[in-house]
């Protein structure tokens, strides 16, 4: 049986391998191994030309993490500490989760992810989560996962088989106000909402945790399988 296809959004940055130093579409290979050790079949969607259009063409799509979503787009100010903006990305991505909204698509954002669906179906950030909960715990350090507790709301432990986790973070933005169409599906011990499944949708989770980071990687199982389910 062939592998569903995973489509999996990434970031344009400066990048320097082997002798090069130059704009690269860059991923963080973890996500090409969760999707491909889950039995699906990974291929990676640059921001460029009309990504969205290849909605119908793929099985299920990985809105991958990455820098801030401009904070125009829910009629906020920047806050100063908001960073990364990269507004072709957040054109491409917004498009992309709208298609897959529409056509049903399953689909798995994950942390800047869950805020471009947000965002999309009319809710707001909060962009500077210290600010809001007073410690760093959600993003310890430049380039260093945090470990925190979340509670799982029944569906998602059902995939996680556990009603607890303590997965890896990396995130100093959140929801602020939770979009339509959406339910919170995880809440951390200091009240941020790390989890949302869109309401209706074959399979529509964002988590703003890094699944990809954690060997046990359910969500991934899970999508794959509901991918797999659609393409027959």
């Amino acid at each position: 049986m062939a592998r569903p296809i995973i489509g999996i959004t990434c970031y344009v940055e400066p990048a320097k391998f082997t002798v090069w130093e130059m704009k690269a579409a860059l991923l963080p290979y973890m996500y090409v191994e969760r999707v491909a050790r889950a039995g699906g079949q990974p291929v990676v969607l640059p921001p460029a030309g009309d990504p969205a259009g290849l909605a119908g063409r793929i099985d299920g799509l990985v809105l991958a993490g990455g820098g801030d979503v401009d904070p125009a787009r829910y009629d906020a100010e920047p806050h100063h500490m908001t960073d990364y903006i990269r507004k072709f990305r957040d054109e491409a991505e917004f498009r992309m989760v709208r298609s897959a909204l529409d056509i049903g698509l399953p689909f798995l954002g994950v942390c800047r992810g869950m805020q471009v669906l947000n965002v999309a179906m009319g809710g707001t950030l909060h962009q500077h989560l210290p600010d809001v909960v007073g410690h760093l715990g959600h993003s310890p350090a430049p380039g260093a996962f945090g470990r925190l507790p979340v509670r799982l709301s029944p569906a998602l432990a059902k995939i996680y088989e556990a009603e607890k986790v303590t997965p890896a973070h990396y995130h100093h933005q959140a929801v602020d106000r939770l979009g339509d169409r959406l339910a919170v599906t995880a809440e951390a011990d200091d009240g941020t909402i790390e989890a949302v499944e869109v309401e209706g949708h074959p399979f529509g989770h964002a988590v703003q945790w890094h699944p990809e980071a954690d060997e046990h990687a359910p969500l991934f199982d899970a999508l794959v399988r509901a991918a797999a389910r659609r393409g027959r």
